[in-house]
């Protein structure tokens, strides 16, 4: 058995694209830990989606056996951890249960936004740090520049980073030795009560729910009774083992270790993320500090396109958010489109890996809902509510004032797209705080309220900056905001789906935008259909939808011109009560449309 001094956890943390999955791929091979016909490429993404996008979004642990330059062996825990701000959470319970991480930077692209995130957080965890310069071999490499890069702006030394390639296999010793060199052993005490860490769960179908702990002290064993201290329940293991990637069943997990556990868990829901196992004879005093609980950011309705697949859609809802705990659901019905869900996202990425995930997986055809984000509502009787779905909010006069949360972003732009960039901030009321250059690139620090990201910012950002610019973002609270509601109405009626809350000097501009939309998407009928967009009693914008032209004087042969003035008369007044009692028909597809973000 692996000694505790010969016991190496680490994780790998990097911007989005910078090489964390393609290194972690060639650290497997170089251990053994698969051999060259089972290796694929991103071996540890598991999902079809995560592959063809090409980014991790579930963090994965493999343990690799490592024999050293000085003829030890060693246990290394290696965890692959996501890029992108919508799964910070994942990168923030992974470096929980490590000691050191290896800082993955682009030698051609520099330090980005997210590898700031991400390299805080584990300094905050007070992580040994190793950076690696990786993708060297490129033309545009300049290793010496993302050195000084690295000490500039991140403020730790850079003069002994790993060169490697991990596409090419270059380097891939020296990463090995400096993980086993520079990153500490754990520290543990195998003789007190056990205390383990839930780092994460998912379901299997054979072995129904699968806990991925780290040992702090103890050890966990096969047949032992267990407790988790916050949910209060109590479990008997039946499995302990690691993954190599491929599982082996183990006898116990001692203090320092990394496995996976199974104990006849039914739901996951039942195994909180950040909760303190202990044993039921001799339980530990305290529990360990947790992670922070995951808060939606991002709301929005899904309904089935066909009404008859609404089982459906809640088992296959049931079904992923075994799978993934930061999805939140709770049932809502929409006069428009009928009985959905209203679901809570980490980010717009979340959104639209969920919302495909349940086109693929569950073959479900679904229309997502305007994406709205969480406002405090401050009611005249004094009380506070939580508003997630803009059709449910009060009437003008019981609100006295309504809060909208704002985020800090940290951008990289290079100097050649700073004016567009800023102006886009300015555009979305964004407070500028900072702007400084580093290495030849500006550093820019906005404050900006949170709906104004949501939409399409992100799209928007890319295409202006090709592609250069990084984002990441932290929430910094609520703050008072001139907010109305805006309803659309389709011949007199509003339609609920359609309702957003915005700000009100953009109001104007956003209705007859959305008007002059569904004017082009509702298709005619035989009168004229008004679609208006309006904040409580007061249209904001108005298109006319033209009536279709039936020619009844068609079969009017000869005669007098009044026998046809007669007709005309009589299909007038037919189309005006058609218009008093006439339903508009907006087709799905309109919906679909309408709703269609990045295209302000």
């Amino acid at each position: 058995m692996t000694t505790q001094a010969h016991i190496r956890n680490f994780s790998i943390i990097a911007h989005i694209d910078h090489g964390k999955s393609t290194l972690a791929d060639r650290l497997i091979q170089a251990t053994g830990g698969l051999t060259e016909r089972e290796m694929t490429s991103q071996v540890l993404d598991t999902m079809d989606i995560e592959r063809e996008r090409g980014i991790t979004i579930k963090a994965q642990t493999v343990r690799l056996t490592y024999t050293a330059a000085d003829g030890e062996t060693y246990d290394l825990n290696l965890m692959d951890t996501p890029g992108h701000v919508d799964f910070a959470y994942e990168v923030s319970r992974s470096l929980a249960a490590c000691e050191g991480a290896l800082l993955v930077v682009d030698a051609a692209q520099g330090v980005e936004a997210q590898t700031l995130a991400n390299v805080y957080q584990s300094i905050e965890h007070d992580h040994a740090i190793v950076p690696v310069i990786n993708k060297i071999d490129l033309p545009a490499a300049d290793p010496d520049k993302v050195r000084r890069e690295i000490e500039d702006i991140i403020g730790i030394p850079a003069d002994d980073a790993v060169l490697t390639s991990a596409k090419a296999g270059i380097g891939i010793d020296e990463v090995l030795e400096a993980i086993v060199r520079r990153i500490p052993p754990p520290q543990g005490d195998r003789e007190a009560p056990l205390r383990a860490m839930l780092v994460d769960s998912w379901y299997d179908p054979y072995l129904g729910v699968v806990i991925l702990v780290r040992v702090i002290d103890g050890a966990i064993k096969k047949g032992m009774p267990i407790r988790f201290m916050a949910a209060g329940t109590e479990h008997l293991v039946d499995r302990v083992g690691c993954m190599r990637p491929r599982i082996e069943q183990l006898a116990e997990l001692g203090p320092g270790q990394i496995g996976f556990i199974t104990a006849q868990i039914k739901e996951v829901a039942q195994t909180r993320v950040g909760d303190t196992i202990t044993t039921v004879r001799n339980p530990a005093p305290t529990a360990l500090p947790g992670f922070k609980l995951v808060q939606p950011v991002v709301f929005c309705g899904l309904f089935p396109i066909d009404a008859a697949d609404f089982d459906k859609l809640r088992e296959s809802i049931y079904k992923l958010r075994l799978n993934d705990a930061s999805f939140s659901f709770e049932m809502e019905s929409s006069a428009a489109l009928g009985q959905g869900f209203r679901c809570g996202f980490l980010g717009l990425l979340h959104l639209e890996i969920i919302q495909e995930r349940l086109t693929r997986e569950y073959d479900l055809d679904l229309i997502t809902t305007a994406p709205s984000v969480v406002y405090k509502v401050h009611l005249s009787d004094g009380r506070e509510i939580d508003l997630h779905n803009p059709a449910d909010m009060p009437e003008p006069t019981r609100i006295s004032g309504i809060d909208e949360p704002w985020i800090k972003a940290t951008l990289y732009v290079p100097d050649e797209y700073l004016g567009p960039i800023l102006k886009l901030c300015q555009d979305r009321r964004g407070v500028q705080r900072e702007l400084s250059y580093v290495a030849g690139r500006a550093q820019l620090v906005y404050e900006l309220p949170l709906n104004e990201v949501v939409f399409d910012f992100y799209d928007r950002l890319k295409s202006i900056s090709r592609g250069y610019a990084s984002f990441d973002y932290e929430q910094i609270g609520h703050r008072p905001g001139d907010l109305v509601k805006m309803e659309i109405m389709v011949n007199g009626d509003p339609v609920d789906a359609l309702a957003m809350i915005v700000n009100r000097d953009a109001a104007e501009t956003r209705g007859r935008h959305m008007c002059g939309r569904l004017k082009d998407l509702i298709p005619r009928h035989l009168f004229k259909i008004p679609v208006q967009a309006a904040i409580g009693g007061k249209i904001i914008a108005r298109e006319t939808i033209g009536a279709m032209r039936k020619d009844v004087t068609a079969k009017c042969y000869g005669g007098d011109i009044t026998r046809k003035k007669k007709l005309l008369e009589k299909q007038k007044k037919g189309k005006a009560r058609m218009r008093e009692y006439g339903n508009v028909s907006i087709p799905q597809e309109a919906f679909i449309a309408a709703l269609k973000m990045g295209e302000e």
